[in-house]
């Protein structure tokens, strides 16, 4: 999904993809009513994202946009919950990209849960930006990842972990698998850069095979970007042994 909200350089291009759960059914509407969700969030907060984002106000961003999309696929699994379906089954990946209209803002923001890829080609070679999960946390806590310690700061001996399993509460039901961590990046484009979001489908053999890179490097190099079929024939280019779906969107900076 592609949707503009605002007029002038005020404007805000918003670049919106999801993917349902794998071998679910209706696992397309899922992903369309992520997007579909995510597009209104935006489109009403948009004045304040463009504002943010010309103003370099990253922590703003992050905390905003992460609410924006916790508020997106609450709704997506309460849908799901209203119409009798498992909502761990009717859900999906969504990533997005936030593209001000002001040329002089040359500030990308990208945003989202679930896998995929956000790439950067610059020079001729590409870039891997896609944020990692421990770059999104902050500083490990007592018992939520951190390195185990003989005692706490207050001086009081923590116990050994001898690796055993605690039993389930009865009174409690099962903890749910977690959730995929939010993920964000602001960076800033260059002339000449060709900034490329896409599913895991496209991610993972970019990433795995140096031959479609380089392929893609030369096809998308130059400053003019290629024509509409010329684009979607690349992003479909086979690769053995990756038969996913591709979702692709790319950006050239003039």
């Amino acid at each position: 999904m592609t949707a503009r909200f605002g007029s002038g350089s005020d404007a805000l291009v918003l670049v919106a993809m999801a993917t349902g759960a794998r071998a679910t059914p209706g696992a397309h509407r899922a992903a369309a009513e992520a997007c579909a969700w995510i597009g209104r969030a935006v489109g009403l907060s948009h004045a304040r994202l463009a504002e943010d984002i010309r103003a370099g106000r990253r922590g703003d961003l992050k905390s905003g946009l992460h609410r924006l999309t916790d508020r997106s696929l609450g709704k997506l699994r309460a849908g799901a919950t209203e119409q009798g379906l498992d909502p761990e089954e009717y859900a999906a990946t969504l990533r997005c990209l936030l593209v001000p209209a002001d040329p002089k803002c040359r500030t990308r923001v990208f945003f989202g849960v679930g896998g995929g890829g956000l790439f950067r080609l610059r020079d001729g070679e590409w870039q891997d930006i896609e944020p990692s999960t421990a770059e999104q946390s902050g500083a490990p806590v007592m018992g939520y990842g951190s390195l185990p310690a003989a005692e706490t700061p207050e001086g009081d001996r923590l116990t050994m972990d001898l690796g055993i399993t605690t039993p389930p509460s009865p009174y409690e039901p099962a903890p749910r698998p977690p959730r995929d961590p939010f993920r964000f990046r602001a960076s800033v484009a260059r002339p000449g850069d060709t900034l490329l979001l896409c599913t895991a489908g496209l991610a993972e053999p970019l990433r795995g095979e140096p031959e479609l890179s380089s392929h893609l490097a030369a096809r998308w190099a130059p400053a003019d970007p290629p024509g509409l079929a010329a684009f979607l024939a690349d992003t479909q280019v086979r690769v053995k042994g990756y038969a996913d779906d591709r979702t692709a969107a790319a950006v050239w900076e003039t």
